[in-house]
């Protein structure tokens, strides 16, 4: 039987993390879940933003859905010292599971493309997947240190890490449009030197079937807002990810419609991508669309049940048009959407 462990985290994370649960339990009866504590909940807790008990759960999991984490920019838990804040308990779960790759679906939905910031011709037909690199690079590289008024941090990368993620984005590339835009800064950075020649050496081995080009990331800043139809699948390292995801994740209109997966070694992480938003939390008013659709994720790439993840993306799209969330200026509340979403699964045309 397999087993989910749920981290719902802080601010609107039990919300939308129920909201997805409900949803799972629907579709997915025969699946075990079981709940955990991470982040800035966790360490009033326990004094520990990633808990001993939470790692020890994780080890028969085939899949973990977390919510969010953190609080409030005034919040005591960003004067702790950083190994204690919430966002050091992400990073350490993001480590101990192994997962290197995060897949970002940056999606229009039909008859959205109002809610996009961007003409409805550009936005209409958006659909770009950002494989980011989620275990190297500058945010997890030791050397770093603030020296009195000076403070440096590093960027380092192996081909073995590079490749990891690659292979992953030229995977995606082949259930797609066989496109792959690597992300770098060839011309200044040395990284992006080693980044973009083991990439294309990649490619060429293994994937002569998908088409690959490079673009600078400074560029594909401005392209990914200007032309996003121009992209199938970016592949790119984890700060350029980060920034060019949450970019992105302005074209569908609202944080609360991008889900995520991040891939690796063992059990997949499912989350949406939304900060926890504590200025709402508690009021039953946050739009659980992405942690639902990234509770269809988790089907998708770790139960392997791509109908039931299907249904699911089918009913999402179904109650965003006809019950929106105040976010995309309707009156749906948390469980009036989640009741939408499972009223249309109910339907013989989703189901």
């Amino acid at each position: 039987m397999p087993k989910i462990v749920t981290l719902p985290g802080d601010g609107i994370g039990p919300e939308v993390t129920a909201a997805a649960v409900q949803v799972l339990r629907e579709v997915a009866p025969d699946v075990t879940i079981e709940e955990h504590a991470i982040g800035g909940g966790a360490y009033d807790t326990s004094g520990d933003p990633f808990p001993q008990r939470t790692r020890d759960a994780l080890g028969d999991a085939d899949a973990v859905l977390l919510g969010t984490v953190g609080g409030p920019q005034n919040s005591p838990w960003n004067r702790l010292p950083r190994h204690l804040r919430p966002e050091s308990g992400l990073l350490a779960l993001r480590k101990a599971l192994g997962c290197y790759a995060n897949l970002r679906p940056v999606r229009v939905q039909p008859g959205l493309e109002h809610l996009s910031p961007l003409k409805p011709e550009l936005a209409r037909g958006v659909d770009i997947l950002i494989v980011r690199e989620l275990l190297g690079g500058i945010y997890f590289d030791g050397d770093r240190e603030i020296e009195g008024d000076t403070a440096y941090n590093t960027m380092r990368y192996t081909t073995a890490e590079v490749e990891r993620v690659a292979r992953v984005a030229f995977w995606a590339a082949e259930q797609r449009r066989g496109r792959v835009t690597s992300v770098d800064k060839a011309n200044v950075l040395e990284v992006s030197e080693l980044w973009r020649r083991d990439v294309t050496a990649l490619q060429a081995r293994e994937y002569r079937n998908v088409h690959l080009n490079h673009e600078y990331v400074d560029s594909v800043a401005m392209l990914i807002v200007a032309d996003p139809g121009r992209y199938d699948v970016i592949v790119t390292e984890n700060l350029f990810g980060d920034i060019l995801s949450d970019l992105a994740a302005v074209i569908p209109g609202s944080l609360g419609l991008m889900p995520s997966a991040s891939l690796g070694d063992g059990p997949g992480l499912f989350e949406p991508i939304h900060g926890s938003a504590p200025d709402i939390a508690g009021q039953g008013i946050a739009n659980p669309a992405a942690a639902i659709m990234s509770a269809g994720m988790l089907l998708r790439h770790s139960l392997h049940r791509p109908d039931a993840a299907n249904g699911i993306d089918r009913a999402v799209a179904l109650a965003l048009r006809a019950h929106p969330t105040r976010d995309l200026g309707g009156k749906a509340d948390t469980w009036t959407f989640t009741e939408a979403v499972l009223e249309a699964m109910a339907s013989p045309s989703v189901g």
